[in-house]
């Protein structure tokens, strides 16, 4: 049986899970600051006495790998690697945003979905994605931008979930005043949660070799302004505001 543990701390968010293929067994997710790197380990043991589950059971794996906080992504990528070398398990990489993505219901096929997570400085990161075979398909790769020039750039209906502060707030709200086609998500579905990033990693496990999941072939994902990584995904638009599905 699989038995996967989830690891996020990409953010002042802190987020692990475990899940069996079929349900979360156990999942504890909240905002942790800037403490990850004192509270990663003893509550990942919390985590495994709640599910009465050894470490020794564990047989894969997932970690979000950004983008991000830099010292948060880095600490919960090295927790990941170090359990995975020790134990001989695959680790499969999920990016912050995906795990975003794959926690959104399809309320309207015509809407597409922004995902975003705070990067500092009063900006965000956000990817677009387009509903397509049931699931939520990436459209743009992640950009670093100001929250005016995010929701400015909107110009087809989309829903936005993730992260947000009291600026995004402001901008959200002056975007409605003009009418730009978008809708804030219910909080619940904004909260980036280890279960949907284990469920992501446990579908890519399906998918391959357990030996293409190693754990030095794991890499953190940091932007800088301006930056994008290589998309994977033929045709993909630069602005997340294209977000229209098929």
């Amino acid at each position: 049986m699989t038995m996967l543990l989830a690891i996020d701390t990409a953010t002042r968010l802190l987020s692990i899970a475990l899940y069996d293929g079929r349900q979360v067994l156990a999942e504890m997710t909240w905002h942790a600051g800037t403490t990850h790197s004192v509270q990663l380990a003893p509550s990942i043991q919390e985590l495994l006495t709640r599910a009465q589950t050894p470490i020794n059971d564990i047989t894969a794996l997932g970690v979000a790998i950004g983008p991000g906080s830099y010292t948060g992504v880095r600490i919960g990528v090295s927790m990941a690697k170090g359990l995975a070398a020790a134990h001989r398990l695959p680790l499969v990489d999920v990016t912050t945003l995906d795990a975003l993505a794959a926690a959104q219901p399809s309320l309207q096929s015509r809407y597409g979905l922004i995902t975003t997570v705070l990067a500092g400085r009063g900006r965000v990161i956000a990817a677009a994605y387009r509903w397509s075979k049931r699931e939520w398909v990436k459209r743009a790769e992640p950009r670093i931008m100001e929250w005016e020039a995010l929701f400015d750039s909107i110009d087809a209906p989309a829903y936005l979930s993730g992260e947000i502060n009291d600026e995004g707030y402001r901008q959200f709200e002056a975007a409605q005043a003009r009418e730009v086609p978008v809708e804030l998500l219910p909080a619940a579905f904004r909260l980036r949660r280890a279960g949907f990033l284990a469920q992501v990693a446990w579908e890519r496990l399906q998918n391959a070799a357990p030996e293409q999941f190693k754990a030095d072939a794991v890499m953190p994902i940091y932007l800088k302004s301006g930056e994008a990584p290589a998309s994977n995904n033929e045709g993909a638009s630069d602005s997340p505001a294209e977000a229209s599905s098929d």
